[in-house]
């Protein structure tokens, strides 16, 4: 049986093509995924999420322990900022990555993928039971939230029509508490897009008059629901992660590109650390990098990379698709490292065919300022 969102019969009322996600049934269309990703793109478009999941950590010792179980260093965020982080085992795999939300002194929300939910807050009970300094309570609130999504130039003015909070001073990658239609909400300037826009968290109650006011407020000025096609192939123009694609427990934050959110230096450490401190010792040997086709043919997950003169693999696709706003093939591929210069020619194998690609830089597409 496929869980549901509690806006599933919203999704059917506007004609959702509903499909299996990770055991979820949500809409992968509506309208049509070209249609919906420019909708992003160039005026506003908003999305069912609440299939994610909310994991709250709060009491004395949070703040050292959302520090312990996550690569990012949680300490330096102000009450309501976010930062972007990653849970890794003991051997420097990725277990899952996430947003991590401060809302008070020794209080994070953890919003993590729907898929790994429960594998999540089980790696969190058992690091918790094993963690030397003062325990927190540990919730998992993932059934009672949900969550959506407005994404794209007009987000901001769309949403300030029902809501009180302003939206101007809100910096990216920062929250704030507050009504949305008259029912609380925790709204967060976030995004998996590369677009401006904003996350908002409510009940399961308030879910469907939030969606539908944003609908009637945002569709004079271009507003569209959109599916999970739309928000795969705008994360991939700007070579945003997924995990099960790009990230899993056998690869680590260093060959990811998700150095930056990986702190070694930190107060206290984090699971992981070591085995990660090791390979940048050692130098890493594999890269994610972005490929754009130079010919026909669409690179999927799991097609084998082969370097220019098709004389031996050099890795594979985690992600590829025929980018809307590009016109071109476009992929991300774990490559071997020394592959990694842009301009560098490699072949994918499509089927029984060899397809020219070249390494380029990233994001596929140039992301824009914010308002």
């Amino acid at each position: 049986m496929l869980k549901r969102t509690p806006l599933f019969d919203e999704h059917k009322k506007l004609s959702g093509k509903m499909v299996d996600f990770g055991g979820w049934e949500l809409p992968v269309q509506y309208s049509g995924l070209t249609l919906e990703h420019d909708a992003v793109r160039n005026a506003c478009g908003i999305f069912d999420v609440s299939h994610m999941g909310e994991l709250r950590v709060k009491g004395p010792g949070a703040v050292e322990f959302v520090n312990h179980v996550t690569t990012n260093d949680a300490s330096v965020l102000a009450v309501f900022q976010a930062q972007y982080s990653a849970f890794c085992n003991p051997e420097g795999g990725i277990i899952d990555d996430l947003v991590v939300y401060r809302l008070g002194e020794q209080e994070f929300l953890l919003v993590v993928n729907a898929a790994n939910i429960d594998k999540d807050f089980s790696h969190l009970s058992t690091s918790l039971a094993l963690f030397p300094g003062t325990k927190p309570v540990l919730t998992n609130e993932s059934d009672e939230t949900a969550q959506i999504a407005i994404q794209g130039p007009r987000a901001a003015s769309i949403l300030q029509e029902l809501t009180p909070v302003n939206l101007q001073e809100m910096k990216t990658y920062w929250c704030a508490p507050g009504l949305v239609c008259g029912e609380n909400a925790l709204i967060a300037r976030t995004g998996y897009t590369g677009e401006d826009g904003f996350e908002i968290y409510t009940g399961r109650e308030s879910s469907k008059k939030i969606w539908n006011s944003l609908l009637q407020v945002g569709s004079p000025f271009g507003l569209l629901p959109c599916g999970l096609g739309a928000r795969d192939t705008l994360r991939l123009e700007m070579k945003y992660a997924l995990y099960g694609h790009e990230l899993t427990e056998t690869t680590n934050p260093l060959e990811t590109g998700l150095g930056w959110i990986t702190k070694l230096g930190k107060t206290g450490g984090f699971i992981g650390k070591e085995a990660i401190a090791r390979v940048k010792a050692a130098g890493q040997t594999r890269c994610l990098a972005g490929v754009l086709s130079i010919g026909r043919g669409i690179p999927r997950q799991g097609y084998e990379v082969w370097d220019e003169t098709r004389s031996r693999i050099i890795g594979h696709i985690t992600s590829g698709t025929q980018s809307p706003s590009l016109k071109r093939a476009i992929g991300i591929a774990l490559i071997d490292k020394i592959h990694e210069r842009s301009g560098t020619r490699v072949t994918v194998k499509i089927r029984d065919d060899f397809h020219e690609f070249e390494v380029c830089k990233t994001p596929f597409l140039e992301k824009k300022k914010e308002n």
